[in-house]
């Protein structure tokens, strides 16, 4: 990762039937035969709500929410049909936290216009009366799908998917939460039961396109991107999928100059992308569809702020 404080872009080309959508005509967007969607995405913001301290001896001065918002907005004026997303730990690592607990960041995402979010770990650290309290806040959903929470208090706070349609595409959402025992005080999730993150994956993204017939299958994922032992993570997951286009990690704080491009279980492509951590860089794809719903075109950009 540069130690420039501007402002830096990374761009690349995605295979697999990827073409820089400088090529296709604007005619073709504008008469609706070509519909282009921006996904930007985030995680593991950890309450960064404005840059790190300028004494942060490798982050001074840098990085930042409000950048972030800024920055969206900015795609924003470019493309309407964006959808902005996180992958979990929005909670923990300011002073912020200490006072406002998860209240003060959902308020701060809402109002940039997130459309969904996942768990992180972190996101128990005051346990699930905070994280419910903190939910009132939030006029996005948090999608996950491997949490069981029929037991406890975040009954009925979350969705196990989410489908919503962005120019015409319609996008399936479902999101994986790491175990969380060993990571967080047991009191913390007590009687919360935690499924197969592969099982749950399969299940989730059969419902999206087959009975839901979506056109970009999206998994918020807070597994981790890899591990040097035999545990799950974006990476061993991805081979094992069918229908998920994209998978959009956290967790391990990982910086990709470019998402990780994979072949299902199919041999079709998946992308797995992360993007660091506090607020320090927000991934952004752009992906064109046909009037059928057929992807022709994807390019990615990581933004490090």
């Amino acid at each position: 990762m540069s130690n420039r404080r501007d402002f830096i872009k990374h761009s690349v080309l995605l295979g697999g039937g990827a073409l820089t959508l400088g090529l296709f005509p604007n005619e073709l967007f504008a008469s609706g035969e070509l519909v282009k969607l921006t996904v930007v995405h985030t995680n593991d913001i950890h309450y960064h709500l404005e840059p790190f301290p300028e004494t942060d001896a490798e982050y001074a001065g840098r990085g930042g929410l409000e950048r972030i918002s800024s920055l969206v907005s900015r795609y924003r004026k470019e493309n309407a049909n964006l959808l902005l997303v996180d992958s979990g730990d929005m909670f923990q690592g300011t002073p912020y936290f200490n006072y406002f607990k998860g209240d003060l960041i959902l308020k701060v995402m809402s109002k940039m216009g997130y459309e969904a979010g996942t768990l992180g770990n972190h996101e128990f650290d005051n346990g699930m009366n905070d994280i419910v309290s903190a939910l009132k806040y939030a006029a996005f959903p948090i999608v996950n799908s491997n949490y069981d929470f029929s037991d406890t208090v975040m009954a009925g706070h979350t969705k196990s998917h989410l489908i919503l349609k962005k120019g015409g595409v319609k996008v399936g959402i479902y999101g994986l939460g790491i175990e969380l025992f060993g990571l967080v005080t047991k009191q913390n999730y007590a009687g919360t039961r935690y499924l197969n993150p592969v099982e749950t994956a399969l299940k989730m993204e059969s419902l999206l396109k087959k009975e839901h017939d979506c056109d970009l299958v999206i998994c918020l994922s807070h597994l981790g991107f890899s591990y040097k032992e035999n545990k799950i993570s974006d990476k061993t997951l991805a081979p094992q999928t069918k229908y998920t286009d994209l998978i959009l990690g956290g967790h391990t704080h990982t910086f990709l100059d470019k998402p990780l491009l994979l072949k299902n279980a199919e041999g079709k492509p998946i992308l797995v992308n992360q993007a660091g951590w506090g607020a320090l860089a927000a991934g952004k794809l752009d992906l064109v569809f046909d009037r059928r719903g057929h992807m022709k075109g994807r390019t990615a950009e990581l933004n490090i702020l």
